[in-house]
């Protein structure tokens, strides 16, 4: 087998091209001619369409009306000049977009009133950090389509392995690829214009800090005891609202360190226990501890079963695509409310399926 091109698994960022700007023109027409473009999408016409309905729904125009309309939004411009040209160089793919504002009145326009217009540009000006990108990863990514945030930061050390795959959008020629550089790649095809960071080592007692720092809300979505507490400790600080999803019984945990400074972590479950104490645990003393986090009294059977067997029978905690979705509803709808400064209290909560719609064993 003859490989003409290999993998790209290191970046994450799509490059931006205004063509109506000389300089664009100059570098976008030399990217064509390099070759490293694979496809070109250009679907500009439909998305103007798409915008002036937005502006004006139900209206009935002729040919010669849409033709005035979609001259009117172009402004002497030709269709090609309009927007932004949107290169994914880990696909080669080139896309024409709408400018930005143009481009999130329409993407969003479908979320009107459950969010209004006005919401929605509160929320876009918010920044969301995610700590863990299995659960993470479907979290982040409901955010982006519903327009819960327009930056965002995003950490983890791993990538992305075949067993994620029971639960982590993604493909088989994904694998391997750091799952902070997956989850942003996929954030940015649905929206260019976003502002993500990536912390593609994951988070130590040196970078914690700058991580927490400047978030508007926190998603906690890891395995790893003294990153879940760490963060907590920088939140409630800095007076962060935090939010996880467990996975297990459709337990939403909210901590709202914005209204209350002074509540004890995960509620108290963990004690006066700080990061510094489970440094060094060995593994027998973290399954421990998380079990505390989580409430091992009321734990779905299924994992409750799972406990001793992980590292015999079972490599790890079990978990289901249909939880892992579950969680990034449960996480942007709350995450939506808490940034638009609704009544959510600080709590655990509970979306069982099995209670809710049945069980039998």
């Amino acid at each position: 087998m003859v490989l003409s091109e290999r993998f790209d698994a290191e970046t994450w960022q799509p490059v931006l091209f205004c063509i109506a700007e000389n300089a664009d023109a100059d570098a976008l027409a030399a990217l064509l001619e390099s070759g490293r473009v694979r496809a070109v999408h250009d679907r500009i016409d439909d998305q103007l369409t798409e915008l002036i309905s937005a502006g004006q729904p139900g209206r009935v125009r002729t040919d010669a009306q849409w033709a005035a309309a979609k001259a009117e939004v172009l402004e002497g411009k030709t269709p090609a000049q309009h927007g932004n040209w949107a290169w994914y160089p880990w696909s080669g793919r080139l896309v024409h977009v709408l400018p930005r504002e143009q481009f999130r009145l329409v993407r969003t326009d479908r979320n009107r009133d459950k969010i209004t217009r006005a919401d929605q540009a509160v929320l876009l000006d918010r920044r969301i950090g995610v700590i863990g990108l299995s659960v993470g990863n479907s979290a982040a990514l409901t955010c982006a389509m519903e327009g819960v945030g327009g930056s965002f930061r995003l950490a983890d050390f791993d990538r992305l392995g075949l067993s994620d795959l029971n639960r982590l959008r993604a493909g088989v020629h994904e694998l391997g690829v750091e799952k902070t550089v997956l989850c942003a790649r996929q954030m940015y095809e649905i929206d260019p214009y976003l502002d993500i960071e990536i912390w593609r080592e994951g988070l130590t007692a040196d970078t914690i800090d700058g991580f927490v720092d400047g978030l508007d809300l926190l998603v906690e979505e890891c395995d790893t005891p003294w990153v879940k507490i760490a963060a907590r400790e920088h939140a409630r600080r800095l007076g962060i609202p935090v939010l996880m999803d467990t996975n297990d019984r459709g337990l939403l945990d909210v901590e709202r360190f914005d209204l209350d400074p002074d509540r004890p972590l995960l509620h108290g479950r963990i004690g006066d226990t700080t990061a510094d104490d489970v440094v060094g645990l060995d593994r027998a003393a973290m399954v421990a501890l998380m079990l505390r986090m989580v409430d091992d009294t009321r734990i779905s059977p299924a994992l409750s079963g799972a406990i001793d067997q992980i590292g015999r029978t079972l490599s790890s905690w079990p978990q289901l695509a249909s939880g892992t979705m579950l969680g990034g509803a449960m996480v942007t709808d709350t995450a939506r409310r808490v940034l638009l400064g609704r009544a959510v209290p600080s709590g655990r909560f509970y979306v069982d399926l099995d209670r809710l719609i049945g069980w039998q064993a």
